[in-house]
């Protein structure tokens, strides 16, 4: 069976994770701490980075990237029919989520309002590029969900969660992305790619009044609506 060493709020493990699930392909994993990585684990992860994955032949492999290829090439594809071409745009655009995933994070710890609206300028410039992408009632490429929508799933799932809890929601002003948003945690898979106390750890750790989204200062919505979630006063 495939093992995953994880950390339990990393958005680049819950991209790994979202496709075995969507895949369907059983896996174990493992987590620990970043702040005291065991020996072990930096003799195995070059980079130091969670995720890696650990082969049934006890091979390591790092870098969310190779280890998602890695998946879909031991795997039947999501989406079996597409084409070189298909592929290849298909992991321009996973890319093209995976490579913010850090800005997000920067974003979301931002200690003040001026900090975070420039951040959130290019998550901005992120989502209006993939509104222009998407249509209709299904994923990015069908009917079905796909490798580019695990990719963005991390992304979209903490832009839920802080919309839930603190009322700012980084895909207001883009409605065909809200729409993909709401299709695609409808499926569950962000629920199984994440630890059972995901949710909990990601708020104290985003949500934390170091933070300006945890202040309760940044609302979208008035402060009673807002206040109804229990995490805005």
């Amino acid at each position: 069976m495939l093992k995953i060493i994880s950390y339990k709020i990393c958005p680049f493990v819950q991209r790994v994770t979202a496709m075995l699930e969507a895949k369907q392909m059983p896996y174990q994993i493992d987590y620990i701490s970043l702040k005291d990585k065991p020996d072990w684990f930096l003799e195995i992860s070059p980079n130091g980075q969670v995720p890696v994955l650990i082969t049934e032949n006890d091979t390591a492999l790092f870098e969310s990237d190779a280890i998602v290829e890695y998946i879909d090439e031991i795997t039947p594809p999501l989406h079996p029919a597409l084409s070189p071409e298909q592929k290849a745009v298909e992991r321009a655009w996973s890319y093209q989520a995976s490579k913010n995933y850090l800005v997000q994070c920067s974003t979301m710890r931002s200690h003040d309002r001026a900090t975070l609206e420039e951040r959130a300028e290019k998550l901005d410039a992120l989502f209006a590029k993939a509104e222009k992408q998407i249509s209709g009632e299904g994923f990015f490429f069908g009917p079905q969900p796909g490798n580019v929508d695990m990719a963005w799933l991390p992304l979209l799932h903490r832009a839920d969660i802080i919309q839930r809890h603190a009322g700012y929601d980084f895909v207001k002003n883009f409605p065909s992305v809200k729409a993909w948003q709401k299709r695609l945690l409808a499926t569950g898979l962000a629920e199984k790619s994440v630890s059972e106390d995901f949710e909990e750890l990601f708020v104290n750790f985003y949500l934390s009044d170091q933070t300006y989204l945890g202040s309760g200062k940044c609302c979208d919505s008035p402060k009673e609506d807002v206040c109804k979630t229990g995490a805005c006063c």
